[in-house]
């Protein structure tokens, strides 16, 4: 944890595991709403699948909020850390200010 506060910087294995763990979470969340509200033998009538029983359509639906929310959860890592350490370019040092 030193390094994250030091540098700012998650080593990739610990942002997979982030990625990973928190969008399984939101995926169990996700499908349980979804489908306390939606019945998925309902949903046989709009999608064209084959047969699939109830317990395999919330198998589909979980791992289909399991992709959604760990999309979410990766870009969200992307664009909040940087790739690798570095150094603040030196137009965002508080000490250099620029008189116009």
């Amino acid at each position: 944890m030193e390094l994250v506060n030091k540098t700012g910087w998650w080593p990739p294995s610990q942002r997979v595991a982030a990625v990973l763990w928190i969008s399984f979470l939101m995926a169990a969340v996700a499908t349980g709403a979804f489908f306390s509200v939606i019945d998925p033998m309902e949903l046989r009538y709009c999608v064209s699948f084959p047969e699939v029983s109830r317990l395999g359509a919330y198998t589909i639906g979980f791992f289909l909020f399991w992709l959604l929310t760990g999309i979410s959860c990766l870009l969200s890592i992307i664009f909040v850390y940087p790739a690798e350490p570095t150094k603040a370019p030196p137009f965002m040092n508080s000490s250099h200010h620029v008189d116009g």
